[in-house]
């Protein structure tokens, strides 16, 4: 059975995003030896693996029409951050060094910012106001 979620951050500097998700976001990891195909042995790197907490997944179209409008988005995958509140996270995560992309916006939903991820793609920072489905987990 699944038990649990491995998501993947690809960055074009994996040390500062390391160091943001552990020093800004502090998140817990552990430390695992990057395989080597070519030597068949670890190598001298150690890379992190942070740990997550919970989380949910939602499924998007990739096309939809609401009220006269349509929605076209390619297929993708998408992290975003989860808070309880916005405003009292984006002033303890800007203490500690992050940067966001513009003011907090109400999008209906919830409450969300963009915040900038050193070497990698930035994430959505949001207050959800619809029902939440993480503490609910997998089941056995």
């Amino acid at each position: 059975m699944i038990t649990a979620m491995h998501l993947l951050i690809y960055s074009d500097d994996a040390a500062a995003t390391r160091t943001f998700l552990r020093d800004v976001l502090l998140l817990e990891s552990v430390s695992v030896s990057a395989y080597d195909a070519e030597t068949d042995e670890a190598s001298v790197d150690d890379w992190l693996v942070f740990a997550g907490g919970p989380c949910e997944i939602a499924v998007h179209p990739t096309h939809a029409e609401n009220e006269g409008t349509t929605y076209e988005s390619p297929q993708h995958h998408s992290i975003s951050l989860m808070c309880d509140d916005l405003a009292d996270t984006m002033a303890e995560l800007a203490g500690r060094g992050a940067v966001f992309t513009g003011e907090a916006q109400d999008l209906g939903w919830g409450l969300a910012v963009t915040v900038q991820v050193p070497g990698a793609e930035d994430m959505l920072l949001y207050q959800p106001r619809h029902a939440t489905a993480y503490a609910k987990g997998l089941r056995a």
